[in-house]
């Protein structure tokens, strides 16, 4: 390459992506994109390296698949979509990214400033139509970082922020808006085969801090444990395993997004926090929004609460009052591993944690075994349940290396699940249709795992479904659908029965506004992209459609989809 060679600010914004270690693009185009159609274009005849560009028609399906690759990697993947209208979509992604700490760089065209006279400038009506005077203001407060893009020889050190920023403690989504005259602009070809110039800051542990935690668990007469969003890494899976069975410390996982315990393990309590709560002297909260619920059950008053996570006081909750007596700015993962290290330095000289930890498996494995026969004692009802569904499908899996994806679908608490990333469950943001791209998104990144997306019938088409089986089909992804279908909202219905246990919907057993019928044939809809799909409305129907599902993406013949026809909430 010659020192006097250009290119396109398009083509060294696509090439920058590859030298920072993005692999996907996740696009959705518009009248905004022809320098960047072009640049891909020029950079390809260039023999230039590149990300790999997926055509996702509609723009959260897009967030939620840059989402599931980064849970699968832990690598921060790009979506780019159209001006404002694509931005408006991307915002529900934006937000859920943001709640669960997820590295996600995204661009969006803006309307071209100029009327006439330069490459670039407006042409059509929506050029006009499409202008904002603040065009990031749709998700600022989803988003760590923002900025336009101004001229064209910022492309590179621009694009290097973003990707620090996204990728640093605390991670979280950035936003670069991309006004069309300045990517049709060019620059020194040479920038792009410039090393990246800023690296993510991250922030570990401080030995002394986690020396400090470890001496108070292991001098606490019931310490207890509080895991929403995982442990991290593989090592830190195992060593949060080891270190509570040796210590005897419960884990709850209330609410929880992400595996951090084996639902199996001794110390894995059940879902409620209320009788370890109850008692606990010390509280140790690894990366929680809300680990309990206080309207039901705050900790003593003399109890020492700890708070560890890349936002250990969840500054961008405007109420949260959980307790931090102690608070640490880490990443779980080597939180945990600094945290098992400290503790073996300590000393269990009467023998208090071997104790307790006989004492607490002994519960966990009553409360366990009490929540997997409800779930059995469900076979012959009138209608499939979903805790029975939830464990008949871990059953189904356990000799696989599976990963189940849930967004009001199958119920960790009746689940059977016991390696690291077995598990993941929709943000605590709540912005629906999360499940199904996150799944897809995962599927692509880790080919070599049994992906299953679990949803209720609502979240399935919040996740444009259409768009999805599209994307599926194009990308040739194998992965198990199941949609749980009550032809209702069930969390809301929940919702309103437990504000108003004795009101008067609760009486007429009829929620309005909550009611999803005509519901309808999702199996249809799969079939329309050529997907396996069938239905299952008896025990036998749905363990003969599973075991033939599982079959056909081991085989890697693509995604397949059953609709389960369930009880209604």
């Amino acid at each position: 390459m010659s020192d006097d060679t250009r290119m396109t600010a398009g083509a060294a914004l696509l090439s920058r992506f590859s030298a920072l270690g993005v692999e996907y693009v996740f696009t959705n185009s518009g009248t905004d994109f022809p320098p960047v159609i072009e640049g891909l274009s020029e950079a390809e005849a260039e023999g230039m390296s590149l990300p790999r560009t997926v055509t996702v028609p509609f723009e959260s399906a897009a967030t939620g698949m840059a989402h599931g690759y980064t849970l699968a990697t832990g690598r921060p993947q790009a979506v780019m979509v159209h001006t404002n209208v694509g931005l408006a979509n991307v915002a529900m992604g934006a937000i859920n990214a943001a709640c669960d700490n997820i590295p996600m760089l995204l661009f969006s065209g803006r309307t071209p400033t100029l009327e006439k006279g330069r490459l670039g400038a407006r042409t059509v009506p929506i050029g006009w139509g499409q202008e904002m005077l603040d065009q990031a203001s749709l998700i600022r407060e989803a988003t760590k970082w923002d900025y336009e893009l101004r001229f064209p020889e910022q492309v590179f050190d621009v694009t290097d922020r973003a990707h620090g920023i996204a990728s640093s403690t605390p991670k979280g989504p950035v936003y670069i808006s991309l006004p069309r005259e300045v990517l049709c602009e060019t620059v020194p070809a040479d920038g792009a085969l410039r090393r990246p110039q800023m690296r993510p800051a991250t922030i570990g542990p401080d030995p002394a801090t986690m020396e400090e935690i470890a001496r108070l668990l292991a001098e606490a007469e019931h310490p207890v444990i509080f895991a929403q969003h995982g442990a991290g890494s593989q090592e830190a899976f195992d060593a949060l395993a080891r270190l509570t069975a040796t210590w005897g410390i419960p884990v709850c996982q209330y609410w929880a997004v992400e595996l951090a315990l084996a639902t199996s393990h001794p110390m894995a309590t059940g879902p409620n926090p209320r009788p370890w709560l109850e008692k606990a002297d010390v509280i140790l909260c690894l990366d929680v929004l809300a680990p309990w619920s206080p309207a039901d059950v705050e900790p003593r008053e003399d109890a020492t609460v700890i708070q560890i996570g890349p936002r250990p006081l969840q500054e961008r909750s405007g109420v949260r009052n959980f307790r931090c007596d102690l608070g640490v700015t880490t990443e779980i993962a080597p939180a945990l591993l600094a945290l098992e290290t400290a503790l073996e330095a300590c000393n269990d000289a009467n023998g208090k944690a071997a104790a307790r930890a006989k004492s607490v498996a002994q519960a966990n494995e009553a409360d366990r075994t009490a929540r997997f026969n409800a779930a059995l004692g469900d076979a012959g009802a009138a209608a499939l349940t979903k805790r029975w569904i939830s464990h008949t499908l871990s059953l189904h899996v356990r000799d696989r290396d599976a990963t189940v994806f849930s967004e009001l679908g199958c119920q960790l608490s009746a689940m059977k699940l016991e390696k690291h990333q077995s598990w993941f469950d929709g943000p605590h943001a709540g912005g629906l249709g999360w499940g199904f791209p996150a799944a897809m998104g995962f599927a692509l990144a880790r080919p070599d795992r049994t992906v299953v997306a679990t949803m209720g019938d609502g979240s399935y088409m919040f996740a444009n479904p259409v768009a999805c089986h599209q994307i599926a089909e194009a990308l040739g992804l194998s992965m198990v659908v199941l949609v749980l279908n009550n032809a209702e909202w069930g969390a809301v219905r929940q919702s309103v029965l437990d504000i108003y246990p004795d009101g008067h919907a609760a009486r007429a057993n009829a929620v309005p506004l909550t009611d999803l019928s005509p519901s309808p044939d999702f199996v249809k809809v799969a079939e329309a992209s050529r997907a396996f799909a069938r239905h299952a409305r008896t025990e036998d129907e749905f363990n003969a459609a599973l075991t033939e599902a599982l079959d056909h993406v081991a085989a890697k013949k693509g995604l397949a989809l059953i609709e389960v026809a369930i009880a209604k909430t």
